[in-house]
């Protein structure tokens, strides 16, 4: 299976929210309506350097997606980094290659905005996950923290 990656429009919003409520952490996190997915999706495009990506397979189905964002920083002598975010393949074609794939994208666009490191952050529990990523080279490096605001 071959994909082929692009930038998602306001279109694709529905597909990308269904794969991230297709997984064992998004069934109870996402929500149903998309008002606010479509907003947050304009937001992005307005800001600029955030960017959700997703790959199609040969027919033109969305069976992948990632957000790129693009940040530049002055610690480490001033590389730019590619954070990658949101995560999904879609779960018929998990353990097929698209990870690969997806990455690969992920690498070719984050070198040709010229960033020196690729970034990302991982849900613990997601052991697989964590054996994908070390497989593909990343290094489980720092220890990261979140608090949510209400």
């Amino acid at each position: 299976m071959q994909l082929s990656f692009r930038e998602a429009t306001r279109e694709d919003v529905p597909a990308v929210v269904a794969m991230l409520a297709d997984d064992m952490l998004g069934q109870g996190r996402e929500l149903e309506a998309l008002d606010a997915y479509f907003a947050a999706f304009d937001a992005m495009v307005e800001e600029g350097n955030n960017t959700v990506i997703v790959g199609e397979d040969d027919a033109g189905e969305i069976v992948a997606t990632y957000q790129l964002t693009l940040i530049s920083g002055l610690s480490l002598a001033a590389a730019r980094r590619a954070q990658v975010e949101s995560v999904r393949v879609a779960s018929h074609v998990r353990g097929k290659g698209a990870g690969q794939q997806m990455f690969a994208d992920v690498e070719t666009r984050a070198r040709l905005a010229g960033c020196r490191l690729i970034q990302l952050a991982m849900n613990a529990r997601r052991v697989d996950s964590r054996r994908f990523y070390e497989g593909l080279g990343f290094e489980g490096s720092h220890t990261g923290f979140k608090r949510y605001l209400d």
